[in-house]
């Protein structure tokens, strides 16, 4: 190899890069992180969408993960100007007759809306809560790391590897818990009678919990600028607007880290790898795609329920049979009627989003992969069915449907923004059969993109464990 111009290169600047390349350089080593956009962060991306002064998030908008992620809360990101705001609510799921049930803070005063439920919900949320501390950081990691605590993680596993229906539907007796639920287990893309939908549901759920749903202040931009910075403190360097077609038009390097999914890798450094391996990348699974809507609001939304004002988040709507049946419906390569919907009202809490007396809202539905469907009709008509008067608020409207999502980020594979199909088997062996993920069968190349351990979600944890591959197999 010619004389190395650095110890690593990191090829992608969203959080998952950023965050492998912060941990290579505060070991001492030499890091450029290239990117191809104008600007870092990928899906963690804030600007200017629709009019001037209205400041709205491109992907990712509420940070569960972001705020409990054991890599973020080591680096300290609040002293490179990250503020987390906390909605006095994590979530507000809308049932049919327009009322919400609130996943609040506290899993009592969560439980005392489910009347017959409250003791099951209790017994099945309270311990993991009780141990969110102990519990997260095992999940946030290849299984081949997760060591400590057996017991524990055993006790999560026997409920998270069900699918959410059949859990649901054995535990509780009512709608109002089931729907909760069910609405926060649809984040995974997958069909709710899929083995280990629940595993989504009580993740998320105890950490609204343990640490809420925040939002970034200023938008999520405000991650990845604190990212940079942290680079930047440790001696790291970041290029931006060069795209990288093949590993040879990066600079020599002892290691090569890629915030890639397969597809990309493939392209970029496919001749470098055994056709076993690349055949494996060639199986890799993407799954459903998203549109997505923003709002230049004159007003906040005016719900039916003022409950929901109280939440960052919505989730409309409707029973646990609802939110099964669009999650199967988009799988059999149809967009359901209507949409199972994820909103975010950042505005309402920070008022830094939009001007004075205006707002800031965004949604996403699932879309069968790839889908050029335009669905910001069946997703405004929802919305206004629960908040009378929603259309008449808009100032402007910015959309992308899934092609145009790959379009913006090649690692949204036909929508894709969660890195790759997550059922089972895909969870929890990602990209391909391998005991270390993050390494391929070439020594110099390694992957850190969601589509590795422990996958989607703006918590770096996929890009710090590729870092400690890196530091074990190249630098020992």
């Amino acid at each position: 190899m010619a004389r190395v111009a650095h110890d690593v290169v990191v090829v992608g600047a969203g959080p998952n890069g950023l965050a492998a390349a912060v941990v290579l350089a505060r070991a001492g080593l030499s890091t450029l992180v290239v990117e191809a956009g104008d600007t870092p962060g990928g899906g963690c991306r804030s600007g200017p969408l629709t009019l001037p002064g209205f400041v709205h998030d491109y992907c990712s908008a509420v940070h569960p993960l972001g705020a409990a992620s054991p890599l973020f809360r080591e680096l300290e990101l609040t002293r490179h100007g990250l503020a987390w705001i906390d909605p006095p609510a994590p979530l507000a799921h809308v049932l049919a007759d327009g009322s919400a049930v609130m996943l609040e803070r506290r899993v009592n005063v969560t439980a005392a809306q489910f009347a017959g439920d409250a003791l099951a919900y209790r017994d099945l949320l309270g311990p993991l809560v009780d141990r969110f501390d102990d519990l997260l950081p095992l999940l946030l990691r290849p299984l081949w790391a997760a060591r400590e605590h057996p017991l524990l993680l055993a006790r999560f596993g026997v409920h998270a590897l069900r699918p959410m229906r059949a859990l649901a539907e054995r535990r509780f007796a009512h709608e109002p818990a089931r729907a909760l639920l069910a609405g926060i287990a649809a984040h995974a893309m997958v069909p709710l009678e899929a083995f280990g939908t629940t595993a989504f549901a009580l993740v998320l759920a105890m950490a609204g919990h343990a640490v809420g749903w925040p939002l970034a202040r200023g938008g999520s931009q405000a991650i990845t600028d604190a990212l940079v910075a942290c680079l930047r403190a440790h001696g790291g360097a970041l290029e931006l607007g060069r795209r990288v077609a093949h590993l040879s038009e990066l600079p020599p390097a002892h290691a090569y880290v890629l915030d890639l999914t397969p597809r990309q890798l493939l392209a970029v450094a496919g001749d470098r790898l055994p056709e076993r391996y690349r055949r494996r990348l060639r199986g890799f699974r993407y799954g459903p795609g998203v549109f997505k809507i923003d709002w230049a609001l004159r007003a906040p939304i005016a719900w039916r329920d003022p409950n929901c004002a109280r939440a960052g988040t919505v989730h409309l709507s409707g029973t646990l049979a609802d939110v099964a049946a669009a999650t199967t419906a988009v799988h059999a390569g149809r967009l359901a009627r209507p949409p199972f919907v994820l909103l975010a009202q950042p505005s309402l809490f920070d008022d830094t989003r939009a001007p004075a007396g205006r707002h800031v809202a965004w949604a996403y539905c699932h879309v069968p992969h790839a889908s050029p469907v335009d669905a910001a009709a069946a997703i405004e008509a929802h919305v206004e069915r629960f908040a009378p008067g929603f259309t008449a608020t808009i100032l402007a409207r910015a959309s992308r449907n899934a092609v145009e999502m790959e379009r913006y980020d090649a690692n949204y594979v036909g929508g894709d923004i969660n890195g790759g199909l997550a059922d089972l088997r895909q969870l929890l062996v990602r990209p391909a059969p391998r005991l270390d993920p993050y390494s391929t069968p070439a020594p110099d190349i390694f992957v850190c993109s969601s589509s590795t351990p422990p996958g989607g979600g703006v918590h770096g944890m996929c890009g710090y464990w590729c870092a400690r591959s890196v530091l074990a197999r190249v630098f020992a």
